[in-house]
């Protein structure tokens, strides 16, 4: 009897436990929480969680151990320049593309980006001088509407196209990190932050003046630029790199305004002079450039070549100046022969001519003449 009802019971259990595994896969299995799903609706489309962790995450950081020297560059892009046009290019949003500003001032719009204050002389990226978007919208007079299920903690806008001032940022403030890597002994420059510069006359003409609107942390701003496709070259007009490897890759073009240093100054204040300042400029970039052929200590190879290489120059330019020398020995002495031709031309000419013999009969006739004078 008792064997009796334990099968019964192992049976029951077993039929609830086949019920509840067909109930459970017939069920849609959900792999995210409720708060997950509704923040990946949020993001823009194309940009996934994983994509935004990726970049986010800061993969060139490296250890104390590993940095052995470092350099802070801060850069002005100016967008007349052929070699960064891309970044004003197009004006308006065309088959999908967009130019760099309008696509932060779409992210700060939905409340996908962080806004830090342009502080004069100092960039602090905390939350204490981060910036409302709604304060800049209107420190700017940049025409908005709250956009649908805008709340007061995660405020959204609305901005036409046509109220995006992208005819106005001509150019952009960089801030470049140089730092020395250990580990693979490369020197590579990093974009640490970006501040779009908002060109604008006043209300009586004159020269544009320069706004610098905000800091955008370069690490919040480079999944969306990573999914933006645009061509940089007018002979081929495929876009065949991103926002991302334009800044990553160095494409751009800028002059040094400032260095980080102990004053806390910029290039223009060290340097009055403009002359001076683009010594400086010139001497600092190029000691950026051949920081990594510094670094060793050259070969009798290497020490040879170089030699050989000076020698030759040094060659050269004598020889440039030899010949540079010779036509000017050849003038003077045309002029001396041509001085010496008109002088005796001139001594040629001032001779007196030879007296003519005369003849028998001039000399009777004047015999004759003057016998009869002394008749």
């Amino acid at each position: 009897m008792i064997r009796n009802t334990l099968t019964a019971i192992t049976l029951l259990l077993a039929i609830i436990g086949s019920a509840a595994q067909e109930s459970s896969s017939s069920a849609p299995v959900r792999r995210r929480a409720g708060s997950d799903r509704n923040r990946q609706t949020e993001q823009t489309p194309g940009i996934t969680e994983r994509m935004q962790g990726f970049y986010a995450a800061d993969n060139s950081a490296l250890s104390d151990a590993d940095q052995q020297w470092m350099r802070v560059i801060y850069r002005q892009i100016d967008l007349d320049d052929d070699r960064n046009a891309a970044l004003y290019f197009p004006e308006e949003p065309v088959d999908g593309q967009e130019n760099l500003f309008r696509i932060i001032m779409r992210l700060l719009a939905n409340g996908q980006l962080k806004a830090y204050e342009y502080l004069d002389g100092r960039e602090i990226f905390t939350e204490k001088y981060e910036s409302k978007v709604k304060d800049i919208l209107d420190r700017f007079y940049i025409i908005y509407t709250p956009a649908k299920g805008s709340t007061e903690k995660n405020p959204k806008f609305e901005i036409d196209e046509a109220d995006v001032p992208s005819n106005e940022v001509l150019s952009y403030y960089v801030i470049e990190k140089w730092v020395y890597d250990t580990r693979n002994n490369r020197l590579k420059p990093t974009i640490e932050a970006i501040c779009p510069v908002l060109h604008r006359a006043g209300d009586f003409g004159g020269d544009a003046v320069r706004y610098p609107m905000f800091w955008i942390k370069y690490s919040d701003l480079r999944p969306f630029l990573a999914s933006q496709m645009i061509f940089v070259n007018d002979d081929n007009n495929l876009p065949t790199c991103t926002y991302d490897d334009f800044f990553n890759l160095n494409m751009y073009k800028g002059e040094i305004y400032k260095t980080r240093n102990l004053k806390n100054k910029s290039m223009a204040q060290l340097y009055p002079d403009p002359d001076d300042r683009k010594r400086a400029q010139d001497s600092i970039q190029n000691r950026l450039d051949t920081f990594e052929e510094r670094l060793w200590t050259p070969t009798r190879e290497e020490l040879a070549a170089r030699r050989a290489a000076a020698e030759e120059a040094k060659a050269a330019a004598e020889n440039d100046s030899t010949m540079a020398l010779q036509p000017e020995k050849t003038t003077k002495n045309t002029t001396k022969s041509a001085r010496a031709t008109r002088g005796s031309s001139t001594k040629k000419s001032t001779k007196k001519p030879a007296k003519v013999k005369e003849s028998s009969a001039s000399r009777s006739s004047s015999a004759t003449r003057s016998v009869r004078r002394r008749k």
